[in-house]
């Protein structure tokens, strides 16, 4: 198990790209993502939405009505994680948080300032802004430490600009799933995909590639028991620089026989909890 960074892993500058979800109310919660989160809509459909920032799709909303609500037990999504460019782009959010939903929460995680709120259906969103890299606290090992404690509401709001809608260079930093086993997730994205894990604490493990805080995070709080399903999550995407890494992850999965198919040069995998990752070369 690789608990620090190391030289065999993913390349720097892998991240995630977008995140899918399987939603009942297409036009709700298409309008919620405009107007709290404050996305644009790039492209429309009856049975999908993809919203974004300025030409950068971020989010597809896959129209499903028949979609059952996610089990109680099932994996899935804890949040979508929206990594906006500055202080003044997280005060802006929060107004909006304040005028059209509720805020369920706020941090000081010491690498980020972290807003947090549910979308129509349940599925939960993270708004953030990383500190300074080179003021991330860190382990012996280089490993990045984080943490939780009260973000101060006041200094952020008071840096928003009124802005309503996100600016560019807004992305998805991280994804945060619920799943069965942090023992299987480890095995799956560390040493399978290569992942390094940055940060534990109980019940829950944070793994990036590159040095960053965590472009994944999973956790078993909610007990899940059984695999993903119904409405939420439905696939995400992990952007990989060079299509040699990308062969190199196609060759480590199926050296450990997890299936794989490919959809226009992409590698479609699923989880150990039937979670579809999406792994791309990046076409900026």
């Amino acid at each position: 198990m690789k608990d620090s960074p190391n030289s065999e892993t993913l390349p720097q500058e892998t991240r995630i790209g977008r995140t899918a979800l399987r939603v009942n109310d297409r036009d709700e919660v298409t309008e919620f993502y405009r107007t709290v989160v404050g996305l644009g809509v790039l492209d429309e459909s009856e049975t999908r939405s993809v919203l974004g920032v300025a030409d950068t799709p971020l989010l597809v909303l896959e129209a499903d009505p028949d979609a059952a609500e996610r089990r109680r037990s099932g994996a899935g999504l804890y949040h979508t994680a929206f990594r906006v460019p500055s202080r003044a782009a997280l005060g802006d959010a929060l107004a909006r948080i304040r005028e059209n939903s509720r805020l369920t929460g706020a941090s000081d995680h010491w690498v980020s300032e972290a807003l947090y709120l549910t979308d129509p259906e349940g599925n939960g969103i993270e708004i953030y802004r990383d500190l300074p890299r080179e003021e991330w606290p860190r382990s012996d090992d280089d490993s990045v430490r984080i943490g939780t404690e009260p973000l101060a509401l006041d200094t952020i709001e008071a840096a928003g600009t009124g802005a309503a809608r996100t600016p560019p260079g807004t992305d998805i930093g991280h994804i945060h799933l619920e799943v069965t086993s942090l023992d299987a997730f480890r095995d799956f994205y560390v040493e399978t995909l290569e992942f390094d894990v940055q940060t534990t604490v109980p019940a829950a493990a944070f793994v990036s590639a590159g040095g960053y805080h965590h472009h994944i995070g999973a956790n078993t709080w909610q007990q899940r028991t059984a695999p993903v399903d119904g409405r939420g999550l439905s696939w995400f995407e992990v952007i990989i620089p060079e299509r040699e890494a990308l062969t190199a992850v196609r060759s480590r999965l199926e050296e450990r026989g997890i299936p794989v198919t490919e959809t226009d040069g992409d590698l479609v995998v699923h989880d150990p909890d039937e979670i579809e990752i999406r792994i791309r070369v990046d076409s900026a």
